[in-house]
């Protein structure tokens, strides 16, 4: 009789790459555990229960929060081997599109809408009176900061830290195999714990009297997009040298210094190691990275999302400051008549140049949208100039920039921007809607020194590089070919070359001469090696 054999029922997995890591044992329970304790405190908060003591019950919160993150990342990744940690994101339910990760997407979403739209159901008290549920919460902590009860704003910004220096020391403890990105990562929390939220919490404690912009150390447009409102440029012409300073730092800032940081180093030098969402993205968005499209409907909407909004940002901005302007010069620095022309003949001088020195490496696409653009917004400039249309655009100035704080500043970077993280990836708002990024993508693609160099010849064609790019790109169609990666869209974050077994990708910045070298795919009988290599 022949003897039949029966797999064990303890085997559920057969390939050779298991997956078996994916079960968190009993330290890695306790830490998530820790973690939810001290979020369930929170949400006790929210639903108005009262503590008699809220500065030791938000201590023991927080500190529960950062202990749960602290046990769970040493469990998963201390003491482990260093390299590629890939930890089973396509088979877990929380990271792959499942039932919690909804669960997930639906709570953010929820808790952005009612932050921005509706913040009385956190407990604030619009009327000035004391305030209840979570904000009311956080007042001890707001208190010693800023000598003020917190606002919603307070108890965001106060979760957003958290969020991005307690995940922060998870990502560095998972990628501690790379350099770069213990600096990059150890950057975005300096700037966030301390440029973002505590320097402007204890300026306000300080400066009480002092005018807004003397403690928004984010001064720079588009993504401070009233800082040429008026009200704004009035405070820092009525402050003193500290205003002078403020206005000045910041136009340094449009046109100097982040062009300059951009020509050495990329968009990177500001969308991964200084900005906040981009700090977000990196730490709380890290297990969800994977799940950005790579499609080339993804690509062709991306870039005309990301170009309108900067349009739209161009528009409203120019429109604001033509509203307050005058045609008497004693009652404004420049007159109406001076800004329009001044406009454009900058669009004219502006694009003119990019298309005689730089339109062959743009797209033939990009180069008839941008002229199209710039030709629509010149020939309405005039139609508005010669009929006296007092509304730039034929559009009410406050209308536009309510609708562009609304759509943009709140909906889009805040409701989508990270409500959308566990289904549309970690950077659904740098991607397709911040005009910062969209900026500075511009300046990295034209003027900038910055590329990912790639050793084609190395290359398995693995896929690690594709899966895990944030922004869609498809790193492994660059480095199957051997050609340097220069995208708008990349913000230097490094993790293709983190994850790479063979070590094929690498971030140079070295000459903008020779950067974009699009190469065909060659074929054994096309092409003479010997004469390829002698040209070369």
């Amino acid at each position: 009789m022949q003897k039949q054999y029966k797999m064990s029922k303890s085997i559920d997995n057969i390939s050779i790459a298991s997956h078996e890591n994916i079960q968190m044992d009993g330290i890695q329970k306790l830490g998530i555990t820790l973690g939810l304790l001290g979020l369930f405190i929170m949400t006790l908060a929210l639903f108005n229960v009262s503590f008699p003591n809220k500065g030791f019950w938000l201590a023991g919160s927080i500190v529960s929060i950062f202990t749960g993150i602290v046990v769970y990342a040493n469990r998963t990744y201390l003491n482990k081997p260093q390299g590629i940690k890939n930890n089973g994101v396509w088979h877990r339910d929380f990271t792959n599109r499942g039932n919690w990760a909804w669960m997930m997407g639906i709570i953010l979403t929820t808790f952005y809408i009612v932050l921005y739209w509706y913040p009385q159901y956190l407990g604030l008290n619009q009327d000035g009176g004391k305030s209840t549920g979570i904000v009311g919460f956080f007042d001890p902590l707001s208190y010693i900061l800023n000598g003020k009860a917190a606002s919603q704003w307070f108890v965001y910004g106060t979760l957003y830290t958290i969020a991005i220096v307690g995940l922060g020391y998870k990502f560095i403890l998972k990628y501690l195999h790379n350099k770069y990105q213990l600096v990059r990562t150890l950057s975005v929390m300096f700037f966030q714990l301390g440029f973002a939220f505590l320097i402007p919490e204890i300026l306000e404690k300080l400066n009480p009297e002092k005018a807004y912009f003397a403690k928004d150390l984010k001064n720079m447009w588009p993504l401070n997009y009233y800082f040429f409102n008026e009200w704004h440029l009035k405070n820092m012409f009525e402050g003193g040298n500290l205003g002078m300073f403020m206005l000045f730092f910041g136009i340094a800032m449009i046109f100097i210094i982040s062009p300059i940081l951009t020509y050495f180093y990329g968009k990177r030098w500001y969308c991964s190691w200084v900005c906040g969402c981009g700090g977000l993205a990196e730490t709380a968005g890290d297990s969800y990275r994977h799940l950005s499209s790579k499609t080339d409907t993804s690509w062709k909407i991306e870039r005309w999302m990301i170009h309108s909004v900067l349009v739209f940002s161009f528009v409203m901005t120019i429109a604001v400051i033509f509203s307050f302007l005058s045609n008497n010069p004693e009652m404004s620095f420049i007159t109406k008549d001076h800004f329009i022309w001044g406009i454009v003949v900058f669009l004219i001088v502006f694009t003119g140049a990019l298309y005689l020195f730089k339109r062959k490496e743009l797209d033939t696409d990009a180069i008839y949208t941008m002229l199209s653009l710039v030709a629509i917004i010149i020939i309405s400039l005039f139609i508005n100039y010669f009929s006296g249309n007092q509304n730039i655009l034929f559009i009410d100035s406050n209308s536009l920039r309510e609708w562009y704080g609304f759509a943009i500043g709140a909906a889009f970077s805040g409701v989508v921007g990270v409500g959308f993280y566990p289904i549309m990836g970690n950077r659904v708002w740098c991607r397709f809607g911040c005009p910062m990024a969209a900026i500075l993508g511009l300046q990295q693609r034209l003027l900038s020194k910055f590329r990912i160099t790639t050793n084609g010849g190395q290359c398995i064609s693995c896929g690690n590089c594709s899966t895990y790019c944030e922004m869609g790109i498809d790193v492994r169609s660059y480095a199957e070919k051997g050609e340097n990666i220069v995208r708008s869209s990349c913000v230097g974050c490094g993790i293709c070359a983190a994850v790479c077994p063979r070590g094929v990708l690498k971030l140079e910045n070295d000459t903008p001469a020779g950067r974009i070298n699009s190469n065909e795919i060659l074929l054994g009988n096309d092409v003479n090696l010997m004469d390829l290599l002698n040209n070369k």
